[in-house]
């Protein structure tokens, strides 16, 4: 799938890449409506629906991935209800053997998240994730989602990489379709982000699986 030999750079998504995206779901999707349910006094589905709207309208800004944004729009303290439930923040199977595979061949293994700071320091205490990394790069330091084409720009000022020589893995298409629009030609979506709901079996980049499938220098065991 890929040509080892051109890659040099391999740049990372973290929620559905790297973590399981089931944390995330479940919080915005049912923890985070359960206790504003609980503090406006609504029926869960009422809460429910009423945040989707909510989450809809600001989706794929920065905004969306704010921390700080939601807790002034719900009054509730959004970083204290994720350590509620981070007993379910977990790595994605074989992601830290990934990265230590990708340092251990002389590559770059860079981070690059949608992910507030209090969300990706959360993360990263609970994963350990930092210490197989060369860097950490959240999207709120630079001013502009990955959805946008400019951020790719950005990025580039701070972590130079070439277009033909970077691996680039994200689960979200929107974003991958941001990066090609970019000029970053070796592009893969995560075909199973969340690993409580059924693989994706279509997109419009190729699909990984598993981290197994392209492991660089030599297979893992199994």
């Amino acid at each position: 799938m890929i040509d080892w030999d051109k890659i040099n750079t391999v740049l990372l998504d973290m929620d559905g890449t790297l973590l399981d995206l089931h944390f995330d779901n479940h919080f915005w999707l049912e923890h985070l409506p359960r206790r504003y349910a609980e503090r406006r006094g609504l029926v869960f589905d009422v809460a429910r629906n009423e945040l989707r709207r909510r989450f809809d309208s600001v989706r794929s800004t920065m905004q969306w991935y704010c921390l700080d944004y939601w807790a002034r729009e719900l009054g509730l303290e959004i970083v204290a209800l994720k350590h509620e439930v981070a007993h379910l923040i977990a790595p994605r199977p074989d992601a830290i053997a990934f990265l230590a595979a990708i340092r251990g061949s002389g590559r770059r293994a860079v981070l690059v998240t949608n992910a507030h700071q209090a969300s990706l320091a959360l993360k990263l205490e609970r994963t350990g994730l930092a210490e197989h990394l060369d860097a950490v790069i959240s999207a709120h330091s630079l001013g502009l989602p990955k959805e946008e084409v400019r951020f790719w720009d950005r990025l580039r000022e701070i972590e130079p990489y070439g277009d033909e020589s970077t691996l680039f893995i994200d689960d979200n298409v929107e974003v991958l379709e941001s990066a090609r629009r970019a000029g970053l030609r070796h592009l893969l979506a995560v075909a199973h982000p969340d690993s409580r709901e059924a693989p994706r079996t279509a997109a419009s980049f190729p699909l990984l699986m598993n981290f197994r499938e392209i492991f660089p220098g030599s297979r893992l065991s199994a």
